[in-house]
């Protein structure tokens, strides 16, 4: 007998991982997930940004969604143990961790969690999601947590990568002002709009990141409905703070560095307090090929 998963109101013609729907995070706090192409800074972007949730007093909870786990790394100094390889140690019987097995205090008591993934080829990143949060929840560490944000791998290809999206609040994409990033960044608008048909997620903006320039990524804002929240261009203080594997937050101030640093705070407070959901259309690929580069 063959079982096929199907939950067609998420989304026509889909197969997904359904979470267990009594896993939501409580009400309050603010559930931010962090979307974009591979490679374009999304675990940077996602650890200054905790960090500067710290600073403005908010008890953060950054979430790796990621099997090379390096989303927490500037924030811990380290790369700390995935809830799935802590998991496998004791069989899956969760009721056998404790919460400093797999959660880890980083810059400015900023809580770390790394979630793992399945091995190369097998499993679904939403079941790794789903564990990880639930094993939070069994452990009551998300009813004191101001803040909770998603870092998710790469671009979105599968109902997996997109269970994070089933707990956030908003999602924010972090995009480069080329073809390539703004792509991705197309595909992951479509998801948004498909998971919020049966969820409480919406869009919340863009952060323009490693670009002098915003001329493409305008160009798609205007025509898609998306406006930019942040923009950090490509700073060598930033690249140096991961190879310091620290945050911008505890680099040497100087004026490139403020300037990078007040960004990020500006983008925790306007998260905190006055972000507009958006209701963006996403483009057909042929329209994105149109749209984008010179004359």
């Amino acid at each position: 007998m063959t079982t096929t998963l199907t939950r067609p109101a998420d989304g026509e013609g889909s197969v997904q991982v359904q979470q267990d729907p009594t896993l939501h995070i409580e009400e309050g706090a603010l559930v931010i997930a962090v979307y974009g192409k591979g490679g374009i800074g999304k675990s940077t972007t996602s650890s200054n940004l905790s960090a500067a949730f710290s600073k403005l007093g908010k008890k953060v909870l950054q979430i790796g969604c990621d099997p090379k786990h390096d989303s927490t790394f500037t924030l811990t100094h380290k790369m700390v143990p995935t809830v799935i390889d802590i998991l496998e140690e004791v069989d899956f019987h969760s009721e056998e961790l404790r919460p400093e097995d797999f959660m880890f205090q980083g810059f400015n008591g900023v809580m770390c969690v790394e979630s793992g993934g399945p091995p190369a080829g097998t499993g679904c990143g939403g079941y790794v999601t789903g564990q990880t949060v639930k094993l939070l929840k069994e452990h009551h560490l998300l009813e004191d947590t101001d803040v909770v944000i998603f870092d998710v791998l790469g671009d979105v290809v599968c109902g997996g990568f997109a269970a994070p999206l089933q707990h956030a609040n908003y999602c924010l994409i972090v995009t480069a002002n080329d073809f390539d990033s703004i792509f991705a960044m197309n595909r992951i608008v479509a998801a948004i709009q498909a998971k919020a048909k049966n969820y409480k997620v919406r869009l919340g903006g863009v952060v323009a990141n490693r670009s002098k320039d915003t001329d493409q990524i305008d160009k798609f804002n205007d025509r898609t409905g998306l406006k930019t929240m942040a923009h950090f261009r490509d700073v060598d203080a930033i690249r140096r703070s991961r190879l310091k594997k620290c945050t911008i937050f505890e680099m040497e101030p100087t004026e490139e560095v403020l300037e990078v640093q007040n960004e990020y705070l500006s983008l925790a407070k306007r998260l905190s307090e006055s972000v507009e959901p958006l209701d963006a259309e996403p483009l057909k690929d042929r329209e994105i090929f149109d749209l984008l580069g010179f004359d």
